[in-house]
């Protein structure tokens, strides 16, 4: 089993989760993070530190949210590992609650 990063992530890209990672599996994109679900060791330990709740554990994922765990997948392999907190984007805030932001996606 695996963690996955949701969409409200997007444009947020808070690294909280990261900081408490101990296994580094979390990447990170242009304006969203991503866990790769063969490093991530179900430690629970990110889920909590998402100040968006954007991370479920993939057995939590609603049937319109499943095609995130392919996509977190695919993007770790292509996105840098990201071992600590960095700050987030100046308007970060802005986006807490937005909805639908998978159309922000930059890859």
């Amino acid at each position: 089993m695996t963690f996955v990063v949701l969409e409200s992530c997007i444009k947020c890209k808070y690294t909280d989760c990261v900081e408490v990672c101990p296994v580094d599996c979390f990447h990170e994109g242009p304006n969203y993070l991503v866990i790769d679900p063969e490093e991530c060791i179900d430690c629970t330990l990110c889920e909590p530190e998402c100040p968006v709740d954007a991370i479920v554990s993939e057995d939590d994922l609603r049937e319109d949210q499943q095609h995130f765990l392919e996509l977190n997948a695919e993007l770790s392999k292509d996105w840098p590992v990201l071992t600590e907190k960095i700050d987030a984007p100046p308007d970060a805030a802005d986006w807490e609650e937005v909805t639908d932001k998978l159309q922000y996606l930059e890859r």
